[in-house]
């Protein structure tokens, strides 16, 4: 009898320790199952969303060049525009009487010619044509303050204190439809570095428009 009890006491308890190796390997298997829901919550929360990932792209290809047609219209609008400034600037060494004049003038050609060639350059990239030199309608008013042909035909005529007024006069009209032409740019472009050469457009023509009105008096 001692022996059978001894038997039925031990195969109780391996029964026992079975299950609760089972428990275990159970709690185990539950565990494991939620260790991977919740590496799978952490690698949702690490990993950006299709949503995210989109917007990531759309950022980097803006940094990386994108444009709308506000960039184009900035770009063609601004060449001629850029360089019937950097004309009416090449008059003053022959003709201005005042030193500030000169220099003004050589400082928006020295500022313009170089955006000029940026300009040209971001046209030629997006596959649009480069206005072509000589090609501005000096009898267009709408374009941000061009002169007429009469009007760079008298300056060219004119010289001395003459000439120093109608270039500060018609410089100050140049310069501010040029800002303006620039606020658009900003307002309505999409490519990084157009906007940032806009904002350098209006920062510097403010400046010289307010250098201008002082010349004249104004100021």
């Amino acid at each position: 009898m001692s022996r059978k009890r001894s038997l039925v006491r031990r195969t109780a308890t391996l029964a026992a320790a079975g299950a609760a190796t089972l428990v275990l390997a159970a709690c185990g298997g539950s565990g494991d199952g939620d260790n991977t829901a919740g590496h799978n919550g952490h690698g949702a929360t690490a990993s950006p969303s299709p949503s995210t990932s989109a917007s990531a792209s759309a950022s980097a290809s803006a940094s990386q060049g994108q444009h709308n047609a506000a960039d184009v219209a900035f770009a063609k609008g601004m060449i001629p525009h850029h360089r019937q400034a950097v004309e009416m600037a090449g008059l003053a060494p022959d003709r201005a009487q005042s030193a500030e004049v000169k220099k003004l003038a050589a400082a928006i050609k020295k500022a313009q010619d170089p955006e000029i060639k940026t300009l040209s350059g971001w046209l030629t990239s997006w596959g649009e044509e480069v206005p072509a030199e000589g090609a501005m309608d000096h009898s267009t008013h709408d374009m941000g303050g061009m002169m007429t042909a009469d009007e760079m035909t008298g300056l060219e005529n004119s010289s001395g204190k003459a000439f120093d007024t109608a270039f500060l006069e018609m410089m100050i009209r140049h310069h501010e439809g040029a800002v303006e032409m620039a606020k658009t740019e900003q307002a309505d472009g999409a490519h990084g570095p157009a906007t940032r050469m806009a904002g350098e457009i209006i920062s510097s023509q403010s400046a010289e428009i307010e250098q201008m009105n002082e010349l004249l008096g104004k100021g």
